[in-house]
């Protein structure tokens, strides 16, 4: 039961970095331009998401309320 809490941990741990990389990701681009590969790529994807989620009308309202709710 330890290693499943330490599994928990870590994984929480992995998805708060990522969640930063990718909030930085957003706020370089915006600052310098998408020029950087990182930050381009960053923007790229999250547009893509985002029109994914426009395109499927509630049910994208929904997916995305539900991933919010995950990275609370």
């Amino acid at each position: 039961m330890q290693a499943l809490d330490t599994l928990k941990t870590i994984i929480g741990q992995v998805t708060s970095l990522l969640v930063a990389a990718i909030g930085f990701g957003v706020v370089a681009g915006i600052v310098f331009g998408g020029d950087a590969w990182f930050v381009g790529a960053v923007l790229d994807s999250l547009l893509d998401v985002v029109r994914t989620l426009g395109d499927n009308g509630l049910v994208g309202l929904l997916v995305a309320a539900m991933l919010i709710g995950l990275l609370k």
